[in-house]
């Protein structure tokens, strides 16, 4: 599978752009997954739901299904946290994997960087990053800048960089 990830410190933007490229590679043609890291516990249950009750007596996965969607809750129960490697590995087929969280991961990723939220470039050490995505007209980079409010153009810089889905003749 193709995975980019998207780096940057908090409240630069990461989930906004991410919400606002993926419209525009799945309009083209592109089958889109994500795999977000959340620094904090999390539960995508409700207390009360039959599924987190389950849970909580001890089911060590749970999966809920509909019509509409499935969704699959794995407890760790003290187990290690699993690689970004391991949860890749998870995911059905498709054209690309964003990435969202996992800072330091070898993976290639888009750096954003927003002015107002100031912070260390990433891209100035870490070799995975591709890109820059920001409002800031001139950065010391070596990589790309791509204009963070140019969507079309930052989805062209990933379809350039990707093999995207099979094109019918």
């Amino acid at each position: 599978m193709n995975v980019l990830g998207f780096a940057g410190y908090s409240g630069s933007g990461k989930t906004t752009l991410i919400e606002r490229l993926v419209p525009a590679l799945v309009a083209a043609g592109w089958r889109v997954s994500l795999v977000k890291h959340a620094h904090h516990a999390f539960d995508v249950d409700r207390p009360g739901k039959d599924s987190w009750r389950h849970r909580q007596a001890g089911c060590s996965e749970v999966l809920v299904g509909s019509a509409q969607r499935w969704a699959l809750m794995h407890e760790l129960r003290e187990a290690p946290e699993p690689a970004l490697e391991a949860l890749l590995g998870r995911l059905s087929p498709c054209d690309l994997v964003l990435v969202e969280g996992w800072k330091h991961a070898a993976v290639p990723k888009i750096e954003v960087h927003r002015s107002a939220c100031p912070a260390p470039l990433l891209a100035t050490s870490d070799p995975w990053v591709v890109a820059v995505a920001t409002d800031l007209p001139d950065l010391p980079v070596t990589v790309p800048r791509l204009d963070l409010d140019d969507v079309p153009a930052i989805a062209r810089f990933v379809q350039q960089r990707f093999p995207g889905p099979p094109v019918d003749l």
